[in-house]
């Protein structure tokens, strides 16, 4: 008589056939805790399972091995093997298809997500536009010799260049004092030394100041400059 296949020995003889793979116990007993079974039960339903010789065993020392029988299953011969193998070629390359679809759509998806929404589009035309605007306004006031800089503005930025100036004075006054400090007694030649150790002059990168200075207002008390 045929276990039931809502009990312990129909859920084990299910499984068992479904695998048809070497199996013990313990890894049966793993897989088959959603239908609350304990190791005990399902140990004991492989046992009459394999008593009544629905599944076959195979002893190691201790351990059994329970597999089921390949009696049960159909043999194809070489041509249903081939159209399996032929089926089999299809069935990946049409997996390969969908695999390359998929990339494809997300690939799409995520060009759509970085794009703008239209709220967004029309919410930079405005900023834009505002933008333009401002400028355009500018623009007639400079046509027109509207002073866009107040006085006190442009006696902040002068102080501030002023400062800086003077800044960069003191700055260079302070290495060339330390340079010459180190470099009295050395062995070594400047240039190569200078090099070595990473220093760039204001000729170096381009820049002098005396350059500077002569910006300044004549009205305005220079920075001296050397």
């Amino acid at each position: 008589m045929p276990p039931k296949p809502d009990g312990a020995e129909g859920i084990v003889l299910n499984f068992v056939n479904e695998q048809n793979r070497p199996l013990n116990s313990q890894y049966v007993a793993d897989c088959l805790q959603k239908f609350n079974l304990k190791k005990t039960a399902v140990q004991k339903a492989l046992d009459a399972l394999a008593d009544s010789g629905r599944i076959s065993f195979k002893e190691y020392g201790k351990q059994k091995i329970y597999l089921a029988r390949q009696d049960q299953f159909a043999i194809p011969n070489s041509d249903e093997l081939n159209l399996m193998k032929d089926e089999n070629a299809k069935l990946q390359q049409h997996l390969d298809e969908q695999k390359k679809a998929i990339v494809d759509v997300e690939a799409a998806i995520k060009t759509l997500q970085s794009n703008l929404t239209l709220e967004e589009i029309q919410a930079k035309k405005a900023n834009l536009l505002n933008e333009v605007r401002q400028m355009e306004e500018k623009l007639i006031k400079l046509r027109q010799g509207v002073t866009l800089v107040s006085p006190q503005e442009k006696q902040a930025v002068e102080k501030l260049c002023v400062d800086m100036i003077t800044q960069w004075r003191k700055r260079k006054r302070m290495f060339k004092d330390f340079w010459d400090a180190i470099t009295e007694n050395s062995p070594k030649d400047l240039k190569e030394f200078k090099e070595e150790l990473g220093i760039e002059y204001d000729e170096d990168a381009d820049v002098s100041l005396s350059s500077y200075c002569d910006l300044m207002p004549k009205g305005n008390k220079r920075a001296r400059c050397n």
